[in-house]
């Protein structure tokens, strides 16, 4: 019996197209494809490979053109703490694996006490005052002396005399010493802190949508809103829109029009709303307003799709900018209240 020759591209599934891919590699390096998947995966792909049949050069060829498309056109990795863990587990052992993370999910700096610098002051207070004294005082003769004063007025203010007494009669700490209680504090505390930092699941979930188009999200969020009110709300309330851009001052809406790409600016304020479009014309010259509507007049009409990614692209501009603490977000709800 004649093996059938597998040449119409539209019938392939992905599995079909994914079984394809690793035979046309060679065994090589669909080996090395295959140490990188779980047993699950193995187990599927070998299956549709061993009855996929004869596919002809021309839908092989599609194939690899819509893996080289599809992996240019996103631009981009997905990296986490739990697939960074993953990968950390293959090559060293658990414990290296587990101080690798802890140092990962705690405070950023590169020694111990870099770290401890950026530890919120009234966290740090509230380990301390447990302390002695004079751990206390070797530790703020170690860290920036302006975080050392924030964390000593929250001490209770005998033990905090006591500290200060400590810092004036100290004298040079031997390095035993601080080893001693570098240790200490990285298995004691940062530890802990590393495992009651980690994100609030609605502040993920609310990223995770602040990046999906404007249909998607509507569709999960009225999904969800079915199943469980509170998150949904509460999803939405954390979420940072391109309508949130309306709440910049005049230097951050300013700050943004010198970092944008302009062809995007012209395509996201195709899609905003007419407070929005005034409060970015009135933030411009003249001259630069001018030619920005001419830019968007020339345009004619444009898929919602475009609009949507120019959109996210200033609203994720707007973050960074906000993390580097050029620009200020507010939520609108106090003047000293902030998103960042």
């Amino acid at each position: 019996m004649a093996q059938r020759i597998r040449d119409d591209y539209r019938s392939l599934t992905g599995p079909d197209k994914a079984a394809a891919l690793l035979l046309a590699l060679g065994e090589e390096y669909a080996a090395k494809l295959f140490e990188h998947m779980d047993d699950e995966e193995i187990k599927e792909l070998s299956q549709v490979m061993a009855s996929l049949g004869t596919v002809s050069s021309q839908v092989i060829e599609r194939i690899f053109v819509e893996f080289a498309e599809q992996m240019s056109s996103t631009g981009s990795l997905v990296g986490s703490y739990d697939s960074t863990e993953r990968l950390l587990m293959k090559v060293l052992d658990k414990d290296k694996v587990q101080e690798i993370m802890e140092d990962i999910r705690g405070p950023a700096g590169r020694t111990m006490w870099d770290k401890l610098s950026n530890v919120n002051e009234s966290v740090l207070a509230n380990y301390l005052k447990n302390e002695y004294p004079q751990t206390v005082a070797v530790i703020f003769s170690k860290i920036k002396a302006e975080h050392a004063a924030r964390v000593l007025a929250m001490l209770p203010e005998s033990f905090a005399m006591e500290v200060v007494m400590r810092m004036l009669r100290m004298e040079a700490v031997q390095k035993e010493v601080l080893d001693d209680i570098e240790r200490t504090l990285r298995t004691e505390f940062m530890t802990n802190l590393a495992k009651t930092s980690r994100r609030d699941a609605h502040e993920m979930m609310a990223e995770i949508f602040n990046f999906l188009d404007r249909n998607t999200e509507n569709r999960f969020l009225a999904a969800l809103e079915e199943r469980n009110r509170d998150s949904a709300e509460k999803i939405k309330a954390l979420m940072f829109t391109f309508d949130d851009l309306g709440k910049l001052d005049p230097a951050g809406v300013q700050a943004l029009l010198r970092a944008v790409e302009k062809d995007k600016l012209a395509t996201a304020l195709k899609g905003a709303s007419d407070d929005l479009k005034d409060l970015f014309f009135t933030n411009m010259s003249e001259r630069a307003g001018k030619i920005l509507r001419e830019d968007m007049a020339a345009m004619g009409p444009i898929r919602v799709k475009d609009v949507d990614e120019s959109q996210m692209y200033m609203v994720q501009l707007a973050k960074d900018l906000a993390a580097r603490g050029e620009i200020v977000i507010s939520e609108g709800k106090g003047e000293d209240e902030l998103v960042y």
